[in-house]
């Protein structure tokens, strides 16, 4: 996606006129963002995306730094809309994705599979699109696993094509915030009863147990200003975040997973792991727009994580 973040001096006030005092265009989307963040850390990445030659994004992507793979398709790629005020309030606008006609979706999937040979992991990440149908992703993990020798695979997305992946694909990690955990597991809370801080944990961490390892290995599961909590087969772990300056949450949950994925690369335990999604989450909130942070944004490196 392309993401326009917008700022104002003062709060969103709907149906009225208001002035802004910047604006930033990103390259955005969930896998293209933890793309982004895994390479500014050193690591090797390589982003697939199904892209139109004559699409103006492609200029913005190529200033992103990153080695990617494109698949040609007829439609554009979509754009978002982040409207920011000053005491970090976020109000997103998404607009639908192009199809994808049967021909590009194999096409797609080819790319992928022939893309993660010998990698260590693949992350399928951001919403289906129109077309694609909600097993899209099954297929996708079917076709990689066929061939053998295939990566982890780490999921990212939400509602019905989250729900046919934990059904029908086993991932090895999925990446779901409190929301999206509770629409996929049934486990939704009344308004007036919603969980906060460590009741939140503990909820997300039952929830995340009904999954965990029966139907997928591993929950790293985001909680926004409550932290994140972290379910495997051999336990789970809360952490709070440290206390930033929120100033976009655009793609914070995308780098959580990155920074997730980062201390896997280099051989940690749970807790370091779930520590260094929640510190990258936290960089990520403190930038402006749909920015990648690096190892210099990241801060409290003892950032307390806890066994529950």
């Amino acid at each position: 996606s392309l993401d326009r973040a917008v700022s104002l001096s003062a709060p969103l006030q709907p149906g009225q006129v208001q002035g802004a005092i910047s604006s930033r265009d990103d390259t955005g989307g969930k896998g293209i963002n933890v793309s982004r963040v895994v390479a500014r850390a050193g690591a090797a990445t390589l982003a697939v995306l199904p892209l139109a030659d004559d699409d103006p994004y492609g200029a913005l992507l190529a200033s992103a730094g990153i080695p990617v793979r494109t698949v040609g398709v007829r439609g554009r790629v979509r754009s978002n809309l982040t409207i920011l005020d000053p005491a970090g309030e976020t109000t997103k606008i998404n607009l639908p994705g192009a199809p994808l006609d049967s021909a590009e979706r194999r096409s797609l999937i080819a790319a992928v599979v022939a893309a993660s040979k010998g990698a260590l992991w693949l992350v399928l990440a951001g919403s289906v699109p129109p077309g694609a149908g909600d097993g899209f992703y099954v297929d996708v993990i079917r076709e990689v696993r066929s061939d053998g020798g295939a990566p982890r695979i780490a999921v990212d997305t939400s509602g019905a094509a989250l729900a046919a992946v934990v059904e029908s694909a086993a991932p090895d990690l999925i990446k779901p915030n409190d929301e999206e955990l509770a629409e996929l597991t049934g486990g939704a809370f009344p308004v007036d009863s919603i969980p906060t801080g460590d009741d939140l944990a503990v909820a997300m961490s039952e929830l995340a147990r009904a999954l965990v390892p029966r139907q997928v290995g591993t929950a790293l599961v985001t909680l926004g200003g409550d932290g994140a909590v972290l379910v495997t087969p051999d336990g789970s772990w809360v952490g709070r975040p440290p206390v930033i300056r929120v100033v976009s949450t655009v793609g914070a949950g995308d780098s959580s997973l990155a920074g997730y994925l980062l201390a896997d690369l280099e051989g940690a335990g749970p807790a370091e792991r779930l520590r260094s999604a929640i510190r990258y989450g936290a960089a990520a909130a403190s930038l402006p727009g749909t920015q990648a942070p690096t190892r210099s944004d990241l801060v409290e490196p003892d950032l307390p994580v806890r066994p529950i």
